[in-house]
């Protein structure tokens, strides 16, 4: 009797043990005992489900004995009231009330927590409180629950078309513990393993299944369904988890040009940005042209296809003018928050025959002026280099004429319209004298420096008459340093000459 030994271990050996004293020391005990009280609690195990009412038997018969009757829980070592006459519990009650022998008892309502083992005692009267006089062998309730909290779960973030993926079926609070899973998708069975059970805290069990699965794009539309089977379910339990929720298909980017390349200039050309296959449908659309975003107003909204992905297409117009020549336009989409996809397209604007030919004659005539270009610059180069050597003879002449002195006498020029005429042989205008300068010392350059050298040229009066004119037509005269000659005798006064004297002071 474990409930005896648990309840009220302090009272019941003492009160045993007299009370089997008694009776054989008291004459008659036998007869006695045969008319003492009995009790009686028939159920060993009771099977109620969850929210069914549980009725729990107990009777009593023989001498009447002071004291209550109650129904006890054993709970591990201690044991709690269910019932004890003056009412506990609002979902416990008495089936016949003010009965001495029938203390059948219902419990409503009945939840998981309330599977155990319930005994009822009868008690009796004792000093201070009651004492346990009889107890029942006990009734073992199993409370039958159906799986509760089912759920399917799947991955947190959303993979692309060929990626395997784990599903989890988790279903808990059911007894027994023995349970069916299948998993379906589309209705077809699949292959997974068998399920993990574990002990739950209240006399019930939990249950997870999972589930691998490679996502393609058309599991759009596709359905993952985990089915549980129990002996409490008059029909299995099914949750449904739609693929669509862990699947991301990526667009497809195309650019159309409207009319194709090349374009005539100041046509207007359609460029459509085709965007396919895509799911779900949070996507953005920006057009750009040369790496610059370029205004098209409100973006349409995607539309669903009849696989369940999306599509979207955008129209950019632009008119072709030569400037828009080799322009680059892209279409960048950014789907579902992830790096973004583009395609472009080069504008290519067609020239005119006219301007072509044109254009090409350009081309020829400038391949044909670059020899000549070239030849420009060597006779230029080589004209350089002359006018160079020539500034160096001139200056390199000019030099070895000033190593020796001389006299150079020069006439004016003369006129085309006198050359015919004879020159005046007394038209002499300047005369050049060079003479060389020795290296002198400081102190001769002191010497020296009140000295002077000149030249004098004296001519004869000219004749009243031009019959007896005579001159000498000097073009060059040398001079050189030497003794001064003496002055001209008499009778060669009437001669011309020159003379150049150079005095020292």
């Amino acid at each position: 009797m474990e409930l005896l030994s648990s309840v009220s271990g302090s009272s019941v050996l003492p009160l045993t043990c007299l009370f089997l004293i008694s009776l054989h020391a008291w004459p008659g005990a036998d007869a006695r005992a045969k008319r003492s009280l009995q009790l009686q609690q028939p159920q060993e195990e009771v099977s109620v489900s969850v929210g069914q009412t549980l009725a729990l038997h107990c009777s009593i018969s023989g001498d009447d004995l002071a004291g209550p009757v109650k129904w006890l829980k054993a709970l591990g070592s201690k044991n709690r009231t269910i019932y004890d006459q003056k009412g506990y519990s609002p979902r416990v009650t008495r089936v016949v009330n003010e009965s001495s022998t029938n203390y059948t008892i219902h419990i409503s309502n009945v939840q998981v927590e309330d599977a155990g083992t319930y005994y009822c005692v009868k008690f009796k009267k004792g000093d201070g409180q009651d004492e346990v006089y009889l107890s029942g062998r006990g009734t073992k309730v199993l409370v039958r629950a159906s799986p509760a909290s089912m759920a399917v779960s799947g991955p947190e973030h959303r993979v692309e078309p060929g990626s395997s993926v784990r599903f989890t079926c988790t279903a808990g609070g059911f007894f027994p513990g023995e349970i069916g899973v299948k998993w379906l998708k589309n209705g077809a069975p699949m292959t997974a393993p068998q399920p993990q059970v574990t002990a739950g805290q209240t006399n019930s069990y939990n249950m997870s299944s999972t589930a691998e699965v490679t996502l393609q794009a058309a599991d759009v539309r596709s359905q993952l369904t985990c089915v549980v089977s129990h002996a409490t379910l008059r029909a299995p339990l099914m949750r449904t988890y739609n693929l669509s929720n862990a699947v991301r298909v990526p667009p497809t980017v195309r650019v159309l040009t409207e009319p194709p390349n090349p374009v005539e200039v100041n046509k207007t050309v359609n460029f459509t940005c085709s965007v396919e296959g895509f799911y779900p449908d949070a996507v953005t659309l920006t057009w750009l042209e040369n790496g610059m975003e370029a205004n098209v107003g409100r973006p349409p909204r995607p539309k669903e296809t009849s696989q369940g992905t999306f599509e979207l297409r955008s129209l950019l117009e632009v008119q072709a003018t030569v400037e828009k020549n080799q322009s680059v336009f892209t279409c960048q989409v950014v789907h579902d928050s992830q790096s973004p996809v583009s395609s472009a397209v080069t504008l290519q604007i067609a020239v005119p025959a006219a301007d072509q030919g044109a254009s090409n004659q350009s081309l020829a005539d400038k391949d044909n002026l670059i020899p000549i270009y070239i030849a420009v610059g060597v006779i230029c180069t080589v004209l350089a280099l002359l006018v160079v050597a020539i500034l160096y003879l001139i200056r390199a002449k000019q030099s070895k004429s000033k190593s020796s002195p001389s006299v150079r006498l020069h006439e004016p020029e003369k006129s085309s319209g006198a050359a015919t005429q004879e020159s005046d042989p007394n038209n002499l205008t300047y005369a050049d004298l060079n003479f060389d300068k020795e290296k002198k010392s400081i102190r001769r350059i002191i010497e020296m420096s009140q000295q002077s050298e000149y030249a004098c040229i004296q001519t004869s009066q000219t004749p009243a008459t031009d019959d007896n004119l005579t001159y000498a037509d000097l073009d060059m005269v040398h001079l050189s340093k030497a003794p001064k000659r003496p002055d001209p005798h008499p009778e060669e006064a009437g001669s011309e000459y020159a003379s150049v004297q150079i005095q020292r002071k």
